[in-house]
């Protein structure tokens, strides 16, 4: 049906009719508006200019999936690359469903914020801008396994550990419970202080010569988790105090020189150690640990004037070493290195004597003179005597077993009934050996005070004495409620509040 436009309208005019809408141009009316669809393919891509169709061109919420054909849209119609994180709307960034060995190939470059899911262990990763991770976290999840004392000291325990699984959050730090019952009850978690989430660990804080029980839980951001250790057992160092004496040296043949006393070391607080130093330091052993003990015998007497004693044997408590006392020297030899020992070897006929190791003894004696009287041998507390007296050095007085008891007395030198040799020729206090008289064998030094035997007289040729041996003795506050096992059979006593071990034969000894 023909439109009736109006006459003469104005440029620019309009009329409508219906849904339709025209539009006067000063010479025609031309159809501006219409519902009629726009015909399949009609509009293509070679006929929209670039950036023609713009936010602004488009009524809002007008292009609804109602208007988009099924499957319109496809990855083939859209530009690799085209749609990025700044095309999105805030805080949508889509999921890209992969597996683990092949996400870096899928998602090449990721942005911060993108998520994963991993098919192959149905975990959910969320890129952090450096690192894939957990994109559900919770507090830690699994426990710390194969717990074990890399070492302690009397107040703190270093532990070693595997982490357990850390919920997607790294783990910060640990928290502790303690037990001293053998397990039965534990005290409350504790956290480290400061924070250390990586093994080993280090626990402050405790008791010496305490048994423990320890077991970890992991913390990280999120919390602490729930999930326990099993506990490992240890102990605290033990401070114990020690008296190591080696075994003496043996007395020289012919008028000979004294055995020097073994080395002579404590640590006892306000005791004197050997040459008349101070007490050593102290010392810690450790719970579950066991030490070894040697017991030094003392050296043979010389069998002849041509030969010297034998030199005593060390004595050993763990690191702790005290060198057997230095050989008595003989008419006709030469006194050496093994005149040298924890003290030192006397020496007759201006034979070189003995000289005592520092800290542990003292020089043996010499006659300063040819053709005359033997020597006494070094003591731990003061050297040999020359002629005139021919006395052993004295030893040390020591309480370590509650009663005063002085050891290490070094060996007499031996003489005759004439004018050579006619000194005391008594060993030196402390169970040295006296020395002997025409032709007699020179004296014994005692058992366990690592003595130096005496010399043998002059005239016929006399034997020297074999020096005593070492001994080992240790002890610790009877209130550090400890088991030990031992070997060696030591004699065992409670006095002081001290709990004293001594040792006269080599074993070992463990907390």
């Amino acid at each position: 049906m023909p439109i009736d436009f109006p006459n003469s309208p104005a440029n620019g005019a309009t009329y409508t009719v219906g849904t339709k809408t025209w539009q006067f141009d000063g010479t025609a009316w031309n159809l501006v508006q219409s519902d009629a669809l726009i015909g399949t393919g009609s509009v293509t891509s070679d006929k929209i200019a670039s950036l023609a169709v713009t936010s602004g061109k488009i009524d809002s919420n007008a292009i609804t999936a109602g208007k988009i054909a099924s499957n319109a849209v496809t990855e083939a119609k859209v530009n690799d690359g085209a749609i990025t994180q700044n095309k999105l709307a805030s805080g949508l960034s889509g999921i890209t469903v992969t597996t683990t060995e092949l996400r870096s190939t899928v998602v090449p470059t990721p942005f911060t914020g993108q998520f994963v899911f991993l098919t192959d262990t149905s975990n959910l990763q969320r890129w952090d801008g450096s690192a894939w991770v957990s994109a559900i976290t919770t507090v830690p999840t699994g426990a710390p396994t194969s717990l074990a004392l890399v070492s302690s000291t009397t107040t703190t325990a270093t532990i070693s550990f595997s982490a357990g699984a850390d919920g997607g959050s790294a783990i910060t730090n640990y928290q502790y419970a303690l037990s001293t019952d053998g397990g039965s009850t534990f005290g409350s978690y504790t956290a480290l202080s400061p924070a250390d989430g990586t093994s080993p660990i280090t626990i402050t804080g405790l008791s010496a010569s305490t048994a423990y029980q320890i077991k970890l839980k992991a913390v990280n951001a999120l919390g602490t988790g729930s999930s326990e250790s099993s506990a490992l057992s240890f102990g605290t160092q033990i401070n114990v105090e020690y008296l190591v004496i080696a075994g003496g040296g043996g007395g020289g043949n012919t008028m000979g020189g004294g055995g020097g006393a073994g080395g002579y070391r404590t640590n006892v607080s306000g005791a004197t150690s050997g040459a008349n130093s101070s007490a050593e330091a102290s010392f810690a052993v450790s719970v579950g640990t066991t030490y070894a003990v040697t017991v030094g015998g003392g050296g043979t007497g010389a069998p002849n004037r041509t030969t010297l004693g034998g030199q005593g044997n060390d004595s050993v408590f763990s690191t702790i070493t005290s060198i057997g006392g230095g050989s008595g020297v003989s008419w006709d030899s030469l006194g050496g290195s093994l005149a040298n020992g924890g003290s030192g070897g006397g020496a007759p006929n201006n034979r070189g004597a003995g000289s005592g190791t520092a800290l542990q003894g003292s020089n043996g004696g010499t006659s300063g003179e040819y053709n005359t009287r033997g020597s006494g041998g070094g003591g731990a507390g003061a050297v040999g005597q020359g002629a005139g007296t021919q006395v052993g050095g004295g030893g040390i007085s020591s309480s370590i077993t509650g009663s005063a008891v002085t050891r290490a007395g070094g060996g007499g030198a031996g003489g005759s009934s004439s004018s050579y040799g006619s000194g005391s020729r008594t060993g030196g206090s402390g169970g040295g050996g006296n020395g002997g008289i025409d032709g007699s064998t020179g004296g014994t030094g005692s058992t366990n005070t690592g003595s130096g035997g005496g010399g043998g007289g002059w005239s016929p040729d006399g034997p020297g004495g074999a020096g005593g041996s070492g001994v080992v003795i240790i002890r610790y506050p009877s209130t550090a409620a400890l088991a030990t096992s031992t070997t060696g059979s030591p004699t065992v006593t409670t006095t002081g509040g001290y709990r004293i071990y001594t040792f006269t034969a080599s074993g070992s000894i463990t907390w």
